[in-house]
């Protein structure tokens, strides 16, 4: 369905009539919800992309996701779960052990600090369970509201908005919010939404930043909301110079979960190399 959509949006260059006057709210709100109906046609498969089987496993992995690519993640998390498979197996992990299964994954140092300290937290002072209020997520060591959302959303059901840098970036240009702080943003947008769409609509946002609306160059002339965008053509027009923007399932690549759900429509994404060097199929975006 979604590589469908594509196609139509690139089949012909977009004309998008821009507002004669400033939106209402009303409007804005309007729009804003259409925005995620169409996003969840494109995307019924969207979900979160890293590789978990617990909340431990999710915290853990969206700790390691900071300043990286999930892919970079997944890679990463089956050897570090082979040797610590509880919290209480990492909170007595030794720090160098530990840094070297993580090092690919960037900021190993900090990273391995926060991981053994919210360990430590989750055995003494939830015996050894995940939490399930945002209110003690964020007391854990490394934790703050974006991390909590997506654990609290995709491992209990708890609905939260994950404001990541492409969440943020697609907020402003689709008009929702004018904030660049990601509290703010993740306020703003809830007032917008109902709550029991706030966990979907992260995944959708995201996933169509990571395939279509990039930071750099977004794929405009191929991209199905183009009519709903304010911002339509801050990136390439041109359908088939948009088309050639695509990237994982709708560029025809594999995704960043090595193990995805089934439903999803593109190739898994491969293991790690011998020498821990990250693969071709990586996509940083």
């Amino acid at each position: 369905m979604a590589e469908s959509k594509v196609r139509q949006a690139a089949s012909g260059v977009r004309t998008v009539a821009k507002p004669k006057k400033p939106e209402s709210q009303l409007a804005m709100v309007r729009r804003a919800r259409k925005i995620n109906r169409e996003l969840a046609e494109l995307y019924p498969y969207a979900h979160p992309e890293l590789d978990f089987e617990s909340p431990f496993q999710l915290l853990v992995a969206t700790v390691l996701s900071a300043q990286t690519t999930d892919l970079r993640v997944n890679q990463t998390t089956p050897a570090l779960f082979a040797k610590y498979p509880t919290p209480a197996d990492l909170a007595a992990a030794v720090p160098d052990e530990l840094e070297e299964i993580i090092r690919p994954t960037g900021f190993f140092r900090n990273k391995a600090k926060a991981l053994i300290g919210l360990s430590i937290a989750l055995r003494d002072n939830f015996g050894g369970e995940v939490p399930r209020t945002l209110e003690e997520m964020v007391t854990l060591p490394g934790v703050g509201r974006k991390t909590g959302n997506v654990v609290l959303g995709n491992a209990y059901g708890v609905p939260g908005i994950t404001v990541d840098t492409h969440f943020g970036r697609l907020a402003r240009r689709f008009g929702w919010t004018t904030e660049e702080d990601p509290v703010a943003v993740e306020a703003a947008v809830a007032a917008i939404f109902p709550k029991s769409e706030w966990t979907m609509l992260s995944h959708r946002v995201v996933f169509h930043g990571r395939r279509i609306c990039h930071a750099r160059k977004p794929a405009c002339g191929a991209c199905p909301i183009a009519p709903l965008c304010p911002s339509y053509g801050v990136g390439e027009v041109d359908p088939e110079k948009a088309a050639a923007l695509l990237k994982y399932e709708l560029g025809g690549r594999p995704g960043q979960r090595l193990r995805p759900p089934a439903d999803y429509p593109g190739a898994p994404a491969q293991p790690a190399t011998g020498d821990g060097v990250q693969g071709a199929n990586e996509v940083t975006e």
